[in-house]
């Protein structure tokens, strides 16, 4: 019996390969992103850096502190105090997650549509590219969302005395309404995914 012959892919016509070359119109939209990733890089880095010198004492970097969290009380603040450290931190924490976020919209963005990055079996592989599609994607973006916004109505209650109550309200519901989406797209993205099993 003779081998089977290998697969050779049927050549496309002009126009239809046009359309599928379009998708790399997309790559300098995913290296925009790379480069704002690098400006928050730099915005961490800024920040860590004046509170590491704000903890040593100096009052430059201190009040860069207050102005960049947007923190005010009525006596004046001349040492770095718990709650403005966690009005920092909590900062720190929302880039890194909007960080994150970043890298799932290019990593997974581009391998979903624009093109393989053949990364199966290496040893920096990240576990949610296995199995990522467009669904997925959504999924982790919206769950993603909802950690960002939790950061963000976090820090706004922690410095509510500077917030009117119209705004503590709008944020609060914003991020019902985000959290309403995100279970609305997952429950969607399971009712899909039963049905895709059942007809297979």
């Amino acid at each position: 019996m003779s081998d089977p012959k290998p697969f050779q892919p049927i050549p496309m016509r002009p126009l239809p390969r046009l359309i599928f070359a379009s998708r790399w119109l997309q790559l300098p939209l995913y290296l925009g992103l790379i480069v704002a990733q690098a400006v928050y890089v730099v915005h961490f880095l800024v920040e860590l850096l004046h509170l590491v010198e704000a903890a040593f004492g100096s009052q430059t970097a201190l009040q860069a502190l207050i102005s960049s969290i947007g923190y005010k009380t009525a006596a004046p603040i001349v040492t770095l105090n718990e709650t403005v450290i966690m009005l920092v931190v909590l900062a720190l924490i929302d880039v890194v997650m909007i960080s994150n976020l970043l890298i799932m919209v290019i990593v997974g963005g581009y391998e979903t549509f624009v093109s393989r990055m053949n990364l199966e079996g290496h040893p920096d592989q990240p576990e949610w590219l296995s199995h990522v599609n467009a669904s997925v994607l959504k999924v982790k973006l919206a769950t993603a969302i909802i950690g960002i916004s939790s950061i963000h109505l976090l820090k706004t209650f922690i410095n509510a005395d500077n917030y009117s109550d119209r705004v503590l309200i709008a944020q609060t519901v914003i991020h019902i309404a985000f959290l309403l989406s995100a279970m609305a797209i997952a429950y969607t993205d399971k009712i899909m995914s039963g049905i895709a099993a059942r007809e297979h």
